[in-house]
């Protein structure tokens, strides 16, 4: 079994491949490449055979979907350390020393990420992970270097390696054993926040997820999915999905309550700025989380303890009302 193995996943990316493919081969250390193809109709599948016979290709017959995607692919895959990575990060000479040495120390560690750099402003964090995530106490993502839509440049500040919520999808290590012990990404998001979901039950399990500095890379950020409505409908609904299923059960109904308040007040806000599509995606957004709350209910495990999975209380309280815009200046809960 390899110590590690570097696992692509894509969908008519073939350009996206040309572009940076050729820069994770030669910074990838000796570790194995795989790609997991999703079923793409364009040229992708031809052009990595053709120019880099050294890479598996694993080919599936539909597109499934970033979670459920991964999920079948990685069955075939053997290796201590899974390090999933998007087709649009540029990698650089010293991205998986740091964090294979980290889990070599630190056994409770299951999931860690580098640190994520915009590739357009290379000094800047980018959206999809920065320094590593967190929630507050309604479910709204945000990350050292990033609070809604507003970007910290990097200066260092966050080097030291921390513990973290959830680590980006975009450039995801985890444990093998862990991903098999909680069957992997919930098929049902499809694609969007079933990285914070998975990292949130290998929590409950005990484990530590980690964001590590010393190591870096670039990420376009929307290279595989840009915004759109349907990206938007599927943040809002997979974030109460994932609320429904992991929250403490002494919060479950306050907090998902109010949350469901909170995606209102955003859908106004998108309708007074001429983004009906966006208003009409929360919509629809809320009525598949109605339809579908009997099966996620389902999916909760048996005894969830009171405990405080945030470090934050409001992220939208803070941002909004109180104009905070850095990570360190965050009032804690």
């Amino acid at each position: 079994m390899n110590a590690a193995a570097i696992v692509l996943l894509n969908y008519n990316g073939v350009e996206l491949l040309q572009n940076y493919l050729p820069q994770l081969i030669k910074h990838q250390h000796g570790y194995p490449i795989y790609m997991i193809d999703n079923g793409s109709t364009d040229t992708s599948i031809n052009w990595v055979n053709k120019h880099h016979p050294e890479i598996e290709c694993i080919s599936l017959d539909k597109n499934y979907g970033f979670a459920a995607g991964y999920n079948l692919g990685l069955k075939k895959i053997k290796a201590e350390i899974l390090i999933l990575l998007n087709t649009d990060v540029w990698v650089t000479n010293n991205w998986i020393t740091p964090v294979l040495e980290h889990f070599q120390n630190h056994q409770k560690t299951a999931i860690a990420q580098p640190h994520l750099l915009d590739f357009k402003k290379k000094d800047y964090f980018e959206y999809a992970g920065a320094a590593g995530g967190f929630i507050d106490q309604y479910g709204y993502p945000y990350c050292r270097g990033r609070i809604f839509d507003v970007i910290e440049k990097d200066d260092g500040q966050y080097d030291q390696e921390a513990k973290i919520f959830w680590a980006s999808g975009a450039c995801f290590f985890i444990r093998k054993r862990v991903f098999d012990q909680l069957n992997g990404f919930d098929p049902d998001f499809f694609a969007h926040q079933e990285e914070i979901d998975l990292c949130w039950r290998a929590r409950q399990k005990g484990y530590n997820v980690y964001a590590i500095g010393s190591s870096k890379v670039f990420h376009l950020g929307g290279g595989t999915l840009k915004p759109s409505p349907k990206k938007v409908f599927l943040n809002h609904r997979n974030s109460l999905y994932m609320l429904l299923k992991n929250l403490p059960s002494g919060q479950l109904f306050k907090v998902l309550f109010i949350r469901l308040l909170l995606d209102g007040l955003a859908g106004i806000k998108y309708f007074l700025e001429g983004q009906w599509k966006n208003t009409l995606a929360i919509l629809k957004a809320h009525f598949a989380f109605y339809k579908n709350s009997k099966h996620f209910l389902n999916k909760r495990p048996k005894n969830i303890h009171n405990y405080h999975y945030f470090v934050h209380k409001t992220i939208v309280k803070q941002f909004f009302l109180w104009r905070i815009r850095n990570f360190n200046q965050l009032k804690s809960k």
